[in-house]
């Protein structure tokens, strides 16, 4: 099964250049995505349950990444968040997993280990999936 993802990004060539790159090396399906943090919050609100990974710029055409996080936390335990954004430091690092963030990644020096992370939450949700096929798992 696919890692279903939604991508919360205000600025397009960033965006555009994402879906690809995580489609082509993560094999993930992005399935929609949203510039503002109220069309993010609707959306996964929305689509509670049916969706496998968020991925959450900070800055937004309208609010921001945090509050989107913020919003997450009821979510299930295989529906991971992360916080994608040129401005990583110390501190915002510390907000974004305190508002729930699974994890941290700097679009300046951190894409090949967003990469990673997708490939690795695609494995996770294959073997679920197929415990779950087996009757031994569910989610």
């Amino acid at each position: 099964m696919a890692l279903i993802t939604y991508l919360v990004e205000d600025n397009q060539m960033i965006l555009d250049n994402l879906v690809e790159t995580l489609q082509e090396i993560a094999h993930v399906k992005v399935t929609a995505h949203s510039d503002t943090q109220v069309e993010a919050a609707k959306w996964l609100m929305s689509h509670d349950g049916h969706w496998h990974l968020a991925i959450v710029d900070l800055f937004l055409r309208q609010g921001n990444g945090l509050d989107v996080l913020a919003g997450c936390h009821n979510r299930e335990p295989y529906q991971k968040v992360v916080l994608l954004s040129n401005h990583v430091s110390t501190e915002i690092r510390r907000q974004a997993l305190a508002m729930g963030a699974d994890r941290v990644f700097d679009k300046s020096c951190e894409v090949d280990e967003l990469i990673a992370y997708c490939v690795e939450q695609r494995a996770d949700r294959k073997c679920i999936d197929s415990l779950a096929a087996d009757g031994t798992a569910t989610n």
